[in-house]
């Protein structure tokens, strides 16, 4: 016998399921990341840290 073929992969997506992750970046609460690569400024002599959001990949330097 044949297995019986699973309907939720062509179901529509909630819209929901859509905008899971995305509304709290655009209201300002990132999920923010440090990036593994450490930049050092020439100019300034200073460490320069780049955070990356886990949900929408937008990505911020810092120096410190």
């Amino acid at each position: 016998m044949t297995q019986p073929t699973d309907i939720s992969q062509f179901r529509k997506a909630k819209a929901q399921d859509k905008a899971k992750g995305k509304t709290l970046c655009s209201s300002g609460f990132h999920k923010w990341q440090n990036d593994e690569k450490k930049q050092f400024d020439v100019k300034q002599g200073r460490l320069v840290s780049t955070k990356i959001c886990t949900r929408c990949g937008k990505a911020k330097t810092t120096v410190g």
